[in-house]
């Protein structure tokens, strides 16, 4: 039996120490978690910086405008809304349609899987829960995957 003087908030069984998990995807939740606006306009700085600057990346990179302030602002109009946000994409850019607006990009798995990278690094680079960096990498990837349209 284990010690619930050592281990208050443990489980009897198996003396694991309990945590609040907090709950994202609900109300602006996950848009507090990331530090509201501000935090979510540093993740997609960081996110390009990537797109930029590797070489995993450099056919993403191929398929954007030399200056990505425009690419910055969408994706961050969006992941602001996605987060539980203000919802600005609409009416800023139109109706979002991911895998139209993505149909003119040869995006197959190799392309896919680069962007997730570059996410994931941007994520690294925030201070974010380790709850939060999964929830979203696992979030994006239904999108991602939208956007695929080469095997």
């Amino acid at each position: 039996m284990v010690d619930n003087n050592e281990f208050p908030e443990g489980d009897d069984l198996s003396g694991v120490k309990k945590r609040n998990v907090p709950v994202f995807g609900q109300g602006n939740s996950t848009l507090v978690a990331a530090g509201g606006e501000a935090g979510v306009q540093q993740l997609v700085t960081d996110f390009y910086h990537y797109i930029d600057s590797l070489p995993e990346a450099a056919t993403i990179r191929a398929m954007h405008s030399d200056d990505l302030s425009e690419s910055r602002q969408k994706l961050a109009t969006f992941l602001i809304g996605w987060m539980g946000g203000e919802d600005r994409y609409v009416e800023r850019y139109g109706r979002m349609n991911l895998a139209g607006a993505h149909r003119h990009m040869a995006i197959g798995q190799d392309e896919k899987q680069a962007w997730l990278m570059c996410m994931q690094k941007a994520l690294d680079a925030q201070p974010y829960d380790e709850l939060l960096k999964r929830f979203i990498m696992v979030q994006l990837s239904f999108p991602a995957e939208m956007c695929r349209n080469r095997n």
